[in-house]
């Protein structure tokens, strides 16, 4: 990096995407579209497929197929991938916390733990099926 000062540029507002890796993409597909009950955007084969979440999107990359270099010109992504579990937090608004535990539960998802942090926000972790941590989160966790 430069010692010289860099231009001022405003930082991002937001996350518009968040990425997991998980090579059994119809497992992840159920998990994410039945239980989590999140809109699927798109998927490609056994590339990946992705959610809407809010105004945010949920990428679900099979590692084994973004690891390889770009096909088309037109779209120069470079090749990533991640291999282990990972971890994302979804808002979840506090009352609707315990309805989501016993979602999960009668869909067979294990909690990992729920607990209420110092500051009062309540966070529930589970595991998707790549093993990646999920946890629902009240927004004021960051607040």
């Amino acid at each position: 990096m430069s010692d010289l000062p860099l231009p001022d540029a405003a930082p991002p507002p937001f996350v518009l995407e968040a990425a997991l890796y998980c090579p059994d993409l119809d497992a992840a597909e159920t998990f994410y579209g039945e239980v989590m009950g999140l809109e699927k955007i798109s998927r490609v084969d056994s590339r990946h497929v992705f959610f809407r979440v809010g105004t945010g999107v949920l990428l679900i990359f099979n590692p084994d197929e973004t690891e390889k270099p770009p096909r088309n010109p037109a779209l120069p992504v470079p090749s990533h991938g991640a291999r282990g579990p990972g971890h994302v937090c979804l808002a979840m608004p506090g009352e609707a916390l315990e309805r989501w535990r016993k979602r999960l539960q009668e869909a067979g998802v294990a909690i990992e733990a729920d607990f209420t942090w110092p500051n009062g926000a309540r966070s529930i972790y589970v595991r998707d099926p790549a093993g990646n941590s999920l946890e629902l989160a009240e927004p004021r966790l960051w607040g």
